[in-house]
């Protein structure tokens, strides 16, 4: 890692890029435009998150506020957990933990920085971390490595059995720090008696795991309070779904970031909700309006992703599809398996979904082990990918809910897990009437393939298809 690099605090650094983000539109109109030209790599996401009006401008703040927790998170006498995108923040909110979220942080370096995550990325080879891992967790645990991000007290996972590189990446990051490391683990099967209990008191382990590290034992009138508000942010998301089912599609393409975005950020605090409301007052008004959420006003066609987004600098993946008219209707990260949420009682999916109890202490752990253990990716890809309650089943149901044109599937060269399996699921959504296309190119490092290539095969697909 170049000398210079070392020079800021990473968490310091996307802290304060942040705040001044979420200050861009407090001036005039001009004074903004004037500003953008200061910052080429990043105007063109601060554009494509601004233009969404109140959501963006609210977006922007929840960001500021995530990174700022984290990088003052010692000052105010918390604890830090490096997590992943898996597990769910509420948890860590009860007991004053502030999560350090991995992949948030690399999509955060990837969108705004034309460098990129690469020295980041190159840093955990150089200590030992294979390079064929996962680039989602080594694009910002390499500065944690390199001992220029927040102080971190523990580690805290959850994908043993869903995803080796992502389970094996916080296993060496823990030992190389030396810190104290616990990993919830997945059975293959999502439900009956067996998996259920298991979940259950794997997280109760967790849970005495943190009172252990934290000093404090569990509050559970907050953990209520929490449930309380995580259960609001369910009712919207579920009503934001929903309106995406309308034709045209009332969303922006940018809607379905900033829901799982925010649901990673502050899942059960008032930071995430107020995103959420302003997302879901703006599509309520398109909708009644009858008007697309897109830019141009057009929609030609629906996209389903069955994986992750393409996280390319300056926002240049949602950019591609909202100028060609294609409506995005998100991915397997945007979906959270809510008991409520349409595609649970459509597709009679009721035991997948998880139900939030409050009656007692133990069914608020319980409630919180169901979230968690449907949390994206841990639901849909932990057996075989043909099985009930799994990627194909979850992948047609939501292309079908969502009546999509086609089916993108996006992620890194180290999803194993995925990229052992991703052309049969290829064969059968094709079997079933969508056309589906399979991108080589790396979510987080465009030394992989570059934006330009990927965009060019991407229209390609689209064009031999037949369907632009």
């Amino acid at each position: 890692m170049r000398k210079e690099t070392k020079e800021y605090n990473f968490n310091w650094m996307l802290w304060t890029t942040f705040l001044a983000a979420s200050h861009m539109k407090n001036g005039t109109e001009k004074e903004y435009r004037s500003a953008l030209k200061y910052i080429p790599s990043f105007n063109l996401v601060l554009e494509a998150i601004l233009s969404s009006g109140e959501p963006g401008q609210k977006f922007l703040e929840a960001c500021a506020k995530y990174t700022e927790n984290i990088t003052f998170a010692k000052e105010r006498g918390k604890k830090t957990a490096i997590t992943t995108f898996c597990f769910s923040p509420a948890l860590f909110y009860t007991m004053d933990i502030t999560p350090v979220c991995l992949e948030v942080l690399s999509v955060m370096m990837t969108f705004i920085y034309k460098r990129g995550t690469a020295e980041f990325l190159d840093y955990c080879n150089e200590v030992g971390f294979t390079e064929t891992s996962c680039s989602s967790q080594r694009g910002s645990i390499g500065a944690y490595l390199a001992g220029i991000g927040a102080e971190v007290d523990m580690f805290v996972t959850d994908t043993p059995g869903v995803c080796d590189t992502n389970a094996n990446a916080f296993s060496f990051a823990a030992a190389y720090l030396k810190k104290p490391f616990f990993q919830l683990d997945m059975p293959p099967d999502l439900t009956g008696q067996r998996s259920n209990e298991y979940h259950r008191e794997d997280y109760r382990a967790l849970i005495r795991f943190l009172e252990t590290h934290t000093g404090k034992k569990i509050d559970y009138e907050r953990l209520k309070e929490n449930l309380l508000e995580l259960t609001r942010q369910d009712e919207i998301i579920a009503e934001l779904e929903d309106l995406a089912r309308i034709v045209p599609c009332p969303l922006p393409v940018s809607y379905n970031f900033m829901v799982y975005a925010s649901r990673f950020f502050f899942a059960g605090t008032p930071e995430g909700t107020v995103v959420l409301e302003s997302m879901q007052k703006i599509a309520r008004e398109n909708a009644a309006k009858n008007i697309s959420g897109l830019s141009g006003g057009v929609e030609k066609l629906r996209a389903f992703f069955c994986y992750i987004d393409h996280y390319a600098q300056n926002m240049q993946f949602w950019q591609m599809l909202d100028q060609n008219g294609i409506c995005y209707q998100g991915n397997i990260l945007s979906h959270f398996w809510s008991h409520n949420a349409p595609y649970v009682d459509l597709y009679h999916k009721e035991e997948a979904a998880y139900n939030i109890s409050m009656a007692n202490p133990d069914a608020l752990i319980d409630s919180m082990s169901m979230m968690n253990s449907r949390m994206p990716m841990v639901k849909s890809i932990r057996g075989p990918y043909d099985a009930p309650n799994m990627w194909l089943e979850d992948t047609l149901a939501l292309a079908k809910l969502y009546r999509a044109d086609f089916i993108v599937y996006n992620g890194t060269p180290g999803c194993r897990n995925t990229w052992g399996m991703v052309k049969l699921l290829a064969r059968d959504t094709e079997k079933a009437g969508y056309p589906t296309y399979i991108m080589y190119s790396d979510a987080f490092d465009e030394r992989v393939q570059s934006w330009q290539a990927t965009e060019e095969r991407f229209m390609e697909f689209l064009k031999v298809r037949r369907l632009l």
